[in-house]
């Protein structure tokens, strides 16, 4: 587009100077033309008119039309001339000759006047004929009199003349002008070009040069230069152009071999940074399970140690332990539900639900730990429904909620829910009366690990993961969450969820009738698991509370101790045991042999989202270790319900 534009520019201003001055010469020309034939034509047609006017005189005096008629058809003989007409003084036609046109015969209106006219192409001219000026030796005729006559007219003649032929002289010479001008314009573009031939040429062969060295030919300058000749006008300049492609050349070398070099280099740290990768990953998932074994045969233990009668200073030492047990049970559940979230493994279950029932189970698990600080806890009632994910949701209000508690010392935490202006929209709200967060650390909390004023990283005061898995959920969900806090006054939380419409009365019977968890007071329950440990524990731990449970390793040993009579009501099984068999391939064996659904769930140490999807596929509950006893004594307690039902119906 470049060369191009050169090339029109050096054109144009050739071009335009000729072009103006030959139009303006022409113009000029052709106007003076124009004058000079009109003024020709109408002396010529004034003189026609003015002798017919004076040929007339006698005629007109005498009333002599054979005379006047004579007169009109002589006069036919002048060029141009269509059509002649005498009239006396009172309008009337005495003689005419030719053709008259669609105009007619004019009528006298002012006899000394003379009209010119264009009608159908005609000239029309009207000449007043006077008596001449002779006296007349009459002694009886009056001087005033006399003059009286002498200065009245005797009628007029019309003459229309035709304009065809000045019409055609002026398109000749219009013609002829036009092919002068066009002539001069173009003997000037091609002396234009010819002349900025040797300017266009060598700017548009450096231009393509520059070009194309633009593109990395670094070889076409030598090859411009070959063919150039001396005497070129920029021949110093594609000199200039050849040294400099030549340097840019050698530069464009050793770059090629410096990033080959780095590139290799890069190369070879990505593969040995993957392969590091991939054994931190496969460490750390060894390490992530077998950590979570014997913290989940703890947590079972400490459970177990929990429900017998001790003294005081034992209570508080196992006290201590479940604080601790608990401590790493939320480390590892904020770990792994952070990589849940980064993995996108996580399940959204989206329906209409009331959020008074999630308002009143919170208050429940969170009442005794403002009760323990002696925080006020106030969650007000909310009639509205809501379109959201019931778990994740209460996960969600759960981490704020704890948050609020455990960062006020006094006053309290207030949980309500406020209309938006928008009918569709509800936000719930969740305030305290702690230290507030200044506005640098606002942005910086959503982090993972980021506590503002815990820097010795006490495990009483959080992980710093709440926040953030409070944020990913709330963006899995397409719920807004807004932060507002100021220092020593509080924060408050805000999160913004579609409402849904009340359900009919039919409906929330339905729902008031939905099965309710029940106890599992002398159940059977078979737990399969390959870790003594964590099987010893677990079976400990149901006896204790009141279930029948029977143990196994492996497939083969709960075989056997369905073939030894063991009818169990539920079965827990661990997902990874020893040999080839898994926990899903142990369940459906187990429910063959028995010939029905047996409820139930798995329990893992293995945190792959795969799992869990696999899992899900299969419609068992995963329970990832180290499971906390009221967690899966919950869930247990669901099983045996729906079961209950299903076998009444």
């Amino acid at each position: 587009m470049k060369t191009l534009d050169i090339r029109k520019r050096m054109l144009l201003a050739a071009l335009l100077p000729v072009m103006l001055l030959g139009l303006l010469l022409s113009g000029v020309f052709l106007m003076n033309r124009f004058e000079d034939i009109n003024d020709s034509y109408q002396t010529r047609t004034s003189a026609v008119a003015r002798q017919l006017a004076l040929a007339s005189e006698f005629g007109l005096f005498a009333a002599n039309q054979l005379q006047l008629q004579t007169i009109a058809r002589g006069a036919l003989r002048e060029p141009d001339l269509r059509w002649v007409g005498i009239l006396d003084r009172e309008g009337r036609l005495q003689a005419s000759a030719g053709d008259a046109g669609s105009a007619g015969v004019p009528t006298v209106t002012n006899l000394a006047a003379q009209i010119l006219g264009d009608q159908e192409a005609l000239h029309v001219i009207q000449q007043t004929v006077y008596a001449n000026g002779l006296k007349l030796d009459d002694v009886y005729e009056d001087s005033n009199n006399a003059n009286s006559a002498q200065a009245a007219p005797l009628g007029q003649v019309v003459v229309k003349f035709s304009r065809q032929s000045v019409t055609k002289k002026k398109n000749d010479i219009l013609l002829l002008g036009g092919l002068i001008s066009a002539l001069g314009i173009l003997f000037g573009a091609v002396l234009a070009v010819r002349l900025s031939a040797g300017v266009i040429r060598p700017t548009m062969r450096v231009s393509n040069l520059i070009e194309r060295i633009g593109h990395g030919d670094f070889a076409a300058a030598a090859r411009v230069q070959r063919f150039t000749p001396v005497h070129d006008p920029l021949y110093g300049m594609q000199e200039n152009l050849m040294r400099m492609s030549d340097r840019l050349a050698h530069v464009q070398q050793d770059l090629e071999k410096k990033v080959a070099t780095v590139t290799q280099a890069l190369r070879e740290k990505k593969e040995d940074a993957e392969q590091a990768t991939q054994a931190k990953s496969r460490f750390l998932a060894a390490a992530s399970h077998d950590l979570r074994q014997p913290i989940h045969a703890l947590g079972m233990f400490v459970a177990r140690l929990a429900q017998l009668s001790h003294d005081g200073p034992t209570r508080h030492l196992i006290g201590n332990l479940e604080a601790s047990v608990r401590a790493l049970q939320n480390l590892l559940d904020g770990l792994l539900d952070i990589s849940r979230l980064e993995s996108k493994a996580v399940q959204i279950r989206l329906q209409q639900f009331p959020l008074m029932d999630l308002f009143d189970r919170l208050d429940q698990d969170l009442a005794p730990i403002a009760l323990d600080k002696g925080l006020r806890l106030h969650i007000r009632p909310c009639p509205v429904w809501v379109q959201s994910d019931p778990v994740l949701l209460y996960r969600i209000l759960l981490n704020l909620m704890g948050n609020a508690l455990r960062y006020t010392e006094k006053g309290g935490v207030v949980v309500a829910c406020r209309r938006t202006s928008s009918a569709t929209l509800v936000n719930i709200e969740v305030w305290d009366s702690g230290l507030g967060i200044a506005p640098e650390h606002q942005q910086a909390v959503f982090k993972e690990f980021y506590q503002v004023g815990n820097p010795e990283r006490q495990s009483g005061k959080g992980l710093g993961l709440g926040l953030n898995i409070v944020q990913r959920s709330c963006q899995l969900l397409h719920h807004p969450l807004q932060l507002a806090s100021r220092l020593g006054v509080g924060t408050r939380l805000r999160l913004t969820l579609p409402m849904a419409a009340r359900p009919t009365a039919q409906a929330l019977s339905t729902l008031a009738e939905a099965p309710q968890e029940q106890g599992g007071q002398g159940c059977t329950v078979l737990v399969v698991e390959d870790d003594d440990l964590a099987r010893e524990a677990l079976v400990g731990l149901l006896q204790s509370w009141g279930y029948q449970a029977a143990q196994a390793n492996g497939l083969n040993d709960a075989k056997q101790v369905l073939q030894n009579g063991f009818v169990p009501e539920l079965i827990i099984s661990d997902y990874r045991l020893d040999g080839a068999t898994h926990g899903m391939e142990v369940i459906v064996q187990l429910r063959r042999q028995l010939a029905r659904q047996v409820p139930a769930c798995l329990i893992s140490a293995d945190t792959d989202p795969e799992l869990l999807q696999t899992a899900q596929a299969a419609q068992l509950t995963l329970l990832h270790k180290p499971v906390r006893p009221a967690k899966l004594r919950s869930l247990m307690n669901r099983l045996l319900a729906v079961q209950g039902l299903r076998d009444e119906s």
